[in-house]
């Protein structure tokens, strides 16, 4: 059922939209993709994304991951996410205009409404961050 509009899954909106599509999903794990263009907002003066956009790509793939299982389940539209901590976040490489970054997402333990994600993003075979984030889900939307 993944949608070929990423619109379908995630609320956020332009300019700051940082998933394309969510590529695949396994039980607890789900692949999303981006590829970096001249226009992203969190591009540089370098060419490269600023780390906040690293961020934000992996919860917004956690969000694309989340609206996937809810509307699985019945839901209409996507629900709102909220990161409320990010937890060892490692840039080991910055993304450049043009690169494609997939990141796969592990959702873990919730508790009350509060979700674990791991992320681990890639360019090619190479890592580029990875990191551990608490999300609150509102499903109330």
């Amino acid at each position: 059922m993944i949608t070929e509009d990423i619109k379908a899954l995630i609320p956020q909106r332009n300019p700051i939209m940082m998933v394309d599509r969510l590529d695949s999903v396994d039980g607890d794990n789900a692949v999303a993709i981006l590829t970096v263009k001249v226009d992203n907002y969190f591009i540089e003066e370098d060419g490269k994304m600023a780390e906040p956009g690293m961020i934000e790509h992996i919860a917004q793939s956690a969000s694309a991951f989340a609206g996937y299982r809810a509307l699985a389940e019945g839901a209409t539209e996507p629900p709102v996410g909220y990161i409320g901590e990010i937890k060892r976040f490692h840039c080991y490489h910055r993304p450049s205009v043009g690169d494609v970054m997939k990141t796969t997402i592990t959702m873990g333990a919730t508790v009350q409404g509060v979700t674990i994600i791991m992320g681990e993003t890639y360019v090619g075979d190479e890592k580029v961050a990875d990191t551990q984030m608490k999300i609150y889900i509102d499903e109330e939307k």
